[in-house]
């Protein structure tokens, strides 16, 4: 038996990986609050919890193989930044954002590798 719930994802509609999660996710009965992380990524202070609840270090939200983080020259300016300046930057540009983000409200995950996704989502 399935354990369905609301959960809410931020993706982009036009990422394979966004839309193979979005199908998953579907299939195991669970009903999303879908959110386009161009037009309306989270704010500092979602991220700020979403980071937090994920137990994971800001620099892993980041979408190091995204054009905007490489035209920005992330790489070499982020180990100088400060978290809030991190975060600040996450929340101006949907586009460095690792995604899809899907959370309900108590876990987080990032990303989208079946094994794992799996385990957070798709228990049965």
């Amino acid at each position: 038996m399935t354990l369905a719930k609301s959960l809410k994802m931020y993706h982009l509609p036009t990422c394979s990986t966004c839309k193979a999660a979005i199908k998953a996710l579907k299939q195991q009965g669970h009903e999303l609050d879908l959110h386009d992380i161009r037009t309306a990524p989270p704010s500092a202070q979602e991220l700020t919890g979403l980071i937090k609840l994920s137990g994971l270090p800001i620099g892993k939200w980041f979408n190091v193989s995204g054009e905007a983080y490489r035209e920005l020259g992330l790489k070499d300016k982020l180990p100088g930044m400060s978290d809030s300046e991190k975060i600040a930057l996450l929340a101006s540009n949907g586009m460095l954002i690792k995604r899809p983000i899907v959370t309900d409200g108590g876990a987080v995950t990032i990303g989208f590798r079946e094994p794992d996704f799996g385990s957070a989502w798709c228990r049965s």
